[in-house]
């Protein structure tokens, strides 16, 4: 076994059909059928099942597809770097929930970067349990995932079983934020009584156990809503679209000044909220994770305290 034939297995799980996994690695199916073969003979598993429809993995064959992708990943990686002078290339990645404060970091980061070098920057937005799989398929070097207090077993010990380091950024409780015009926009705090009439703008792709049951039950449960993953809309539907309202991590006073928001504690007995910074167990850290890391710790010590 090679890295070519794990290329081939790759290719097979992605396109679900051997005969056309084969017209896209231009080589002839009787081929590409029979690497697979002497590859399951030599780790004694199957690793596809064959049916009328294609192939898909068997459930130790995608345990070994996941191996065989972080492998191809890391020799990717590799050559990246050896191939390119790195003192030339800023490679940064990183998975974080959506919040305001954390994207306002990335972009201080970003303006103290060396402009005259190449950028391989990717930063992505989405939930906790995409942000722990980017780190374990090796697609990100870095995460920060977000969690209610009350699923804290549940993630750090995912976490542990995965080998993905982490610690603890901030904890908060979530924070309204309503446009100025909104009728409850002067208020010192609020109930989720008091929600109850209006509308909840929330993220479109939160999923168990990233928010729990508790705060389903008391902020979303026979409530209106409105579903969106992109928070830039998000805002413009709290500025434009009277009576909406929206559950966020403390927001910076910037972005409530260019959006026309404001922002009210809640006097409900809400479970407190975790944002946790994680990084694979072996992962060596580069200057400009320490960059990011140093500019985040600033942000948090001045929002959070």
């Amino acid at each position: 076994m090679n890295l070519q034939h794990l290329r081939y297995l790759v290719e097979v799980e992605k396109i679900g059909s051997i005969t056309k996994a084969a017209s896209a690695l231009f080589m002839g199916q009787p081929n590409l059928s029979k690497a697979i073969k002497e590859i399951e003979n030599e780790m004694g598993i199957v690793i596809f099942k064959r049916s009328a429809r294609g192939v898909v993995p068997t459930v130790k064959g995608a345990e070994f597809l996941e191996y065989a992708k972080a492998v191809l990943v890391q020799i990717e990686k590799m050559e990246k770097l050896y191939k390119t002078v790195s003192t030339e290339t800023v490679s940064f990645s990183i998975s974080i929930p959506r919040a305001s404060y954390i994207t306002q970091v990335f972009t201080q980061f970003l303006n103290k970067l060396d402009p005259s070098k190449r950028l391989d920057v990717r930063l992505k937005e989405t939930n906790s349990m995409e942000a722990i799989n980017n780190i374990i398929e090796c697609e990100y070097n870095l995460g920060i995932i977000r969690y209610d207090e009350l699923y804290e077993e549940y993630f750090l010990s995912l976490l542990n079983e995965k080998k993905i380091k982490y610690r603890v950024l901030c904890e908060f409780k979530y924070m309204v934020i309503v446009s100025k015009n909104h009728p409850l926009a002067n208020s010192k705090s609020v109930s989720t009584e008091e929600l109850s009439i209006y509308t909840e703008v929330t993220h479109g792709d939160n999923s168990v156990p990233y928010l729990s049951d508790s705060y389903v039950n008391n902020h979303t449960s026979d409530r209106n809503r409105i579903y969106v993953c992109e928070r830039g809309s998000q805002f413009d539907i709290l500025t434009s679209v009277d009576n909406t309202y929206m559950w966020v991590s403390p927001l910076p006073e910037q972005v409530l000044k260019r959006y026309n928001l404001v922002q009210i504690p809640c006097h409900s007995d809400l479970a407190k909220v975790k944002d946790v910074f994680i990084y694979p167990q072996t992962y060596k850290f580069t200057e400009y994770d320490a960059m990011f890391l140093d500019e985040l710790e600033n942000t948090i010590s001045k929002l959070f305290h």
